[in-house]
């Protein structure tokens, strides 16, 4: 995305950069896997570029995960929030 060009969509939130480095993926094996150019996963990483619904279907049928679990409009919570929830304190 070219510097001063103003967003007119919004931003998609993504898992991508967790489920590629979880599964030590390389941003070129990751476009080559779902048939798109690497720059496009940077793209995608960075809230950049928001994916087609082919793309993003794609992209949850290679991690064999719902397509919420990827990308969301609203910011993810920490994963290790959803693993670990913070136990109430005992005064």
């Amino acid at each position: 995305m070219k510097r001063g060009v103003v967003r007119t969509e919004p931003v998609l939130h993504t898992r991508l950069i967790v489920l590629r480095a979880e599964r030590g993926l390389s941003r070129q094996e990751l476009a080559d896997a779902l048939g798109v150019n690497y720059q496009t996963i940077g793209y995608l990483e960075r809230g950049e570029y928001n994916p087609s619904l082919d793309l993003a279907l794609r992209a949850a049928e290679y991690f064999g995960l719902p397509v919420e679990a990827i990308f969301s409009r609203q910011p993810f919570s920490p994963l290790s929030s959803q693993l670990y929830p913070a136990r109430p304190t005992s005064g």
